[in-house]
């Protein structure tokens, strides 16, 4: 119930304020780590997001710690959220936003994804032409680059 109490005031936040409110912690930059993350059978992981301004649906990630490395970071991330641990990660591309540092990697994991945070709503694998249609054409975009699909 809090959650989507949360989720809601967030989403309707604008996108200034949500940037205020996480830039007041960090002074200087942000970066995260996330992945497209996909399966044996070349399914992706997605998880719907309480806190994704727009469409809950998209790659899972988050913030990297003090002294975290990048991979460590992305790793502990799924796992927290998901319980699935990933292997042969591999980076795909460093970008900057702004004043936001995004590290994007590509990984594999095996198993049933289950919510283990109160930050996601559900887990679930998706083949990439059945991806959630409210998910944003951004998300998409990166899922398909990432897998080098057009």
């Amino acid at each position: 119930m809090l959650k989507k109490i949360v989720g809601t005031i967030w989403k309707n936040l604008t996108p200034y304020l949500r940037l205020k409110i996480v830039r007041a912690t960090q002074q200087k930059f942000t970066v995260s780590a996330a992945a497209v993350v996909i399966n044996e059978n070349e399914e992706v992981l997605l998880l719907d997001h309480v806190l994704r301004p727009s469409s809950n649906w998209g790659i899972p990630g988050g913030f990297i710690n003090s002294g975290e490395q990048p991979e460590e970071a992305v790793g502990r991330e799924i796992r927290e959220e998901t319980g699935l641990i990933l292997h042969n990660v591999k980076l795909f591309r460093v970008r900057t936003i702004n004043r936001h540092i995004e590290i994007l990697f590509r990984a594999e994991a095996d198993g049933k994804p289950e919510v283990k945070s109160r930050e996601i709503n559900a887990a679930a694998w998706f083949k990439v032409d059945k991806m959630p249609e409210n998910m944003s054409a951004e998300q998409k975009s990166v899922v398909k680059k990432v897998l080098q699909i057009k």
